[in-house]
């Protein structure tokens, strides 16, 4: 048999402890980490979790430092300047999407131990073995794959409470983005794990479909914990299993060139679940011309209105955008290494462009789109008129 090596998978964290007051019981669990943890954090974050976390780490040797706003090189710098300072022997992770990818980065540099904290449901950061980087202004910059998944995962429900529940619904947004991600860059795949993958997110989508709406109206129910389950958890399960290809493709890439023309106001699952938006109207528009993409997404617009999650560019207060800088984000987008193109057809900006301000196109116009072999900007213009909040950016693009 010919030698092969195939991609190293970080699947999982070695342990996931989840329930409701866990964290009070966590004390012989973060003494085997460490003796001198170094807590990571934002204020707010950090605010919200020591009340949980002051008993069970009242034996250890504790300092604290924040990131700031983002996950950045400057960041990155004064943290491990705090790791030296304290003689951290271990970090604990504390907080959302970019403090935990931060935290996740400093262990990394410093080879130490890492249990992460959620202290909202937004992201599956406290699970991946994945750090997003980002300028000192907001701008995606590039990630980094870590050589592990966390040593722990500490999910207490009744820290995770006490986030807004925004945070919960943007991480429905950007958990069910791994199905339409993974299908369509990888569903045709014939290796077991990236099946198992695809699968999963299929799995995870329905759960979210099923549960989400329960979930929001009855804060600390079973279908909350579920769902917090879904997004902070089985979403990571996911990338883990399939690897870079499964785990993000244009919803992601759109999400990335957004942040650097209005980096802050809208949380990551929000920008990514109108990614998802846009995806979708690059299928419809793209080789295939498919009318399932199409009704996929008239069912996500449903779906995304009862949660409050953005459909469009003017639900996330950015309709005032000009050309340039739609075209900016597009172009970052769709930039050389780009999650898009992992997609199945290769993607160009204009068309990315023109699928950023139809993604609430009704799906009876879709069907006109698939006719002549024009550009996909062109095609957007023989279907039904955009819908007014979007009809100047529209005009502005000549679609």
């Amino acid at each position: 048999m010919t030698a092969s090596t195939l991609p190293i998978l970080n699947i999982a964290p070695a342990q996931v402890i989840r329930g409701s007051g866990v964290l009070l019981e966590s004390a012989a669990l973060f003494e085997r980490l460490g003796k001198r943890p170094l807590l990571v954090g934002g204020e707010t974050s950090l605010a919200a979790a020591l009340p949980f976390l002051s008993a069970p780490l009242q034996e250890l040797n504790t300092a604290t430092a924040t990131y700031q706003k983002d996950c950045s090189e400057q960041t990155l710098t004064v943290l491990n300047q705090a790791v030296e300072a304290h003689k951290a022997d271990c970090i604990i992770g504390i907080g959302g999407g970019k403090a935990l990818d931060a935290a996740k980065l400093l262990a990394y540099q410093n080879q130490l131990p890492i249990a992460t904290v959620p202290t909202s449901a937004a992201t599956c950061a406290g699970w991946t073995a994945l750090s997003n980087v980002y300028s000192e202004e907001g701008a995606f910059l590039y990630d980094v794959g870590l050589a592990t998944c966390p040593n722990m995962l500490v999910l207490d429900y009744d820290l995770v409470a006490t986030a807004p529940q925004r945070t919960l619904v943007a991480g429905i947004g950007d958990a069910i983005a791994k199905w339409y991600e993974a299908s369509i860059s990888s569903g045709h795949s014939p290796h077991t794990m990236v099946i198992g993958a695809v699968q999963q997110a299929r799995v995870l989508r329905d759960i979210l479909f099923q549960k989400s709406d329960s979930a929001l109206k009855n804060p600390g129910s079973d279908d909350w914990k579920e769902v917090i389950d879904a997004s902070v958890l089985m979403a990571g399960v996911i990338g883990g299993m399939g690897g870079a290809q499964c785990r993000t493709v244009a919803a992601h890439a759109v999400h990335n060139g957004l942040t650097h023309v209005a980096a802050h106001g809208t949380l990551h699952g929000e920008k990514v679940a109108y990614g998802i938006l846009v995806q979708l109207r690059l299928e419809e528009m793209g080789p295939g011309k498919t009318a399932l993409a199409a009704t996929a997404r008239q069912q996500l617009v449903k779906f995304y209105e009862r949660l409050g999650l953005p459909t469009s560019l003017s639900d996330m207060r950015m309709d005032q955008l000009s050309v340039s800088q739609l075209r900016q984000a597009a172009t970052i987008a769709c930039r050389e290494g780009s999650d898009i193109h992992h997609l199945p057809f290769s993607v160009q900006p204009e068309q990315v462009m023109a699928a950023m301000v139809s993604t609430t196109l009704a799906t009876a116009g879709a069907s006109t789109a698939s006719k002549g072999t024009d550009s996909p900007a062109a095609s957007v213009a023989r279907t039904q008129p955009l819908p007014t909040r979007q009809s100047a950016q529209a005009r502005n693009l000549g679609i």
